[in-house]
């Protein structure tokens, strides 16, 4: 038995922290293997308490699946360093590494799901907000989920935004569906859990004059989700691991971004790791 790691990101959020703790429990009781969930930084547990406890229970080599909607930063780098580290901590330690969630059909029923919760219909249209990245390739992911959401979904069109590091963001974007004639914009935030971020962009949204719009809710922890990162658990097992590595910025030289090739990377330093970064 291969024991599931979940790797999460981490919040200033004490209830998106706590939708995190529950959703490890929910997917703990899909599968017949120990889990255990950390994050890599913010908010505890961290990673490396929940490696600490699948090795207290005899594990010996960790499938880890990133619980992260985009392969950005954090599971491009971040994480994998922050393996690399518990593999120091913990001689003999191994892991087979899984891919972020994806646009997975499932991740696109529950979108349409809380659209339809927040009363889309055919003549609204959708603003999809991701949370942004400096990493164009973990952009273009958002862009596609929104390309893919306005060829599955009955609604005027859909137009996307991000509520850091990259344009356009909430105002902008909202700005440009008024202009392209939108009579009324359902906010759909790309987030798993709530926080820091996709409050941000509900109250963004909800500021926003001009416009009739309303808010969606955000995945949440529910069944259809730890499906997903039961699936991703497999596929790490089988090793199949379908990567996109043609337009990854640390193995090309995107134009802007050639400083960023082959660049070096490190774990964050989590507050509630006792042990210290190494």
């Amino acid at each position: 038995m291969i024991p599931l790691l979940i790797a999460g990101h981490g919040t200033a959020d004490t209830e998106g922290a706590e939708q995190f703790r529950r959703f490890v429990k929910r997917v703990g009781t899909r599968v017949e293997v120990p889990v255990a969930g950390g994050f890599i930084e913010l908010s505890p547990p961290p990673l490396a308490e929940a490696v600490s406890g699948l090795v207290d229970g005899g594990g010996r080599r960790l499938a880890t699946v990133p619980l992260m909607l985009v392969a950005a930063g954090h599971a491009k780098g971040d994480i994998p360093a922050a393996l690399a580290r518990e593999r120091q901590r913990h001689p003999g330690l191994s892991f087979a590494y899984g891919r972020p969630l994806g646009p997975h059909p499932a991740i696109l029923a529950l979108l349409r799901e809380r659209l339809a919760e927040a009363g889309a219909d055919p003549d609204s249209t959708v603003l999809l907000v991701g949370r942004g990245s400096t990493d164009p390739d973990a952009n273009a992911e958002v862009a596609k989920v929104a390309r893919l959401l306005a060829e599955t979904t009955d609604v005027a069109g859909v137009e996307y935004a991000f509520v850091s590091l990259a344009p356009p963001d909430t105002p902008v974007a909202l700005e440009r569906c008024r202009r392209l004639g939108a009579r009324r914009v359902v906010v759909l935030p790309y987030f798993l859990f709530t926080g820091v971020l996709p409050q941000r962009v509900a109250a963004q949204a909800l500021a926003f004059a001009g416009l009739d719009v309303a808010v969606a809710g955000v995945l949440g922890d529910c069944d259809e989700l730890a499906d997903v990162v039961v699936e991703r658990y497999r596929e790490a097992l089988a090793g199949d691991i379908r990567m996109n590595c043609d337009t990854c910025l640390y193995r090309v030289a995107l134009p802007h971004h050639e400083h960023r090739l082959g660049a070096a990377q490190a774990p964050h330093d989590h507050p509630h790791d006792l042990l210290g970064p190494e």
